[in-house]
């Protein structure tokens, strides 16, 4: 593999992970809470009143709410990317005991 075809499958690769994130953030509700990546001002301002703001950074902010839905309501209230956050992953979680 040469130094082209890396330059080329890494952004690829990268555009692909994030995209089936984002259509995983819309299809389900399974995630705990969501990272708004390059939150806008009128977002913070529109948040919901059971919206709660877990953490935030000038890049992001990560919320979470126990509406149904959530995720595609961030979009219609402004957000750019939305992103699942909190997800065990693909391997089950160790029973509790």
């Amino acid at each position: 593999m040469t130094i082209r075809s890396l330059l080329t499958a890494i952004p690829l690769m990268v555009l692909g992970w994030l995209s089936v994130l984002v259509v995983v953030a819309l299809i389900t509700d399974e995630a705990p809470a969501y990272v708004v990546v390059f939150p806008s001002e009128g977002l913070m301002r529109n948040l919901a009143d059971d919206v709660a703001v877990i953490d935030s950074s000038q890049v992001s902010v990560t919320v979470t709410s126990d509406s149904s839905g959530f995720a595609q309501s961030l979009y219609r209230q402004g957000a750019r990317l939305v992103l699942p956050a909190g997800l065990p992953g693909c391997l089950p979680l160790p029973a509790q005991q």
